[in-house]
């Protein structure tokens, strides 16, 4: 089982992060964290590397259902989004399956609604 689903499209980074927090609003999800990872490298290790951002995407309704049925599922919320620049004019998006990552947890109630958020998910990935 794969553990996020992925797209590769032909925009630049810029443009790709923009394009999937548009998607993503579409499906009522929200960023509530941006973690830009290249900036964080270069200060804290002094290293280069490719542009690359984690979106924490948040539905906060499926994520106030969720935390109602397993108030511990926060340790794995919001739903990580990353963007990367894979070559010029290039980025791949992809996604983590709520699924797979809560398949750690044995309650059916909780894996319906990850069912719920991979639905979400998966149709913004095929709107890319």
């Amino acid at each position: 089982m794969s553990y996020y689903f992925s797209k590769v499209l032909s925009l630049g980074f810029e443009a790709a992060v923009a394009e999937v927090t548009k998607k993503l609003k579409q499906e009522g999800f929200g960023v509530i964290t941006d973690v830009d990872v290249t900036a964080t490298l270069k200060s804290k290790l002094g290293v280069e590397f490719r542009p690359y951002r984690i979106l924490g995407a948040c539905n906060p309704t499926l994520a106030h259902e969720a935390l109602k049925i397993e108030d511990k599922v926060g340790t794995m919320l919001p739903c990580n989004v990353i963007v990367q620049e894979i070559a010029p004019g290039k980025a791949e998006v992809a996604t983590i399956d709520p699924v797979a990552s809560m398949a750690a947890i044995d309650n059916p109630a909780l894996l319906k609604k990850a069912k719920q958020v991979r639905d979400k998910l998966e149709a913004v990935v095929r709107s890319l």
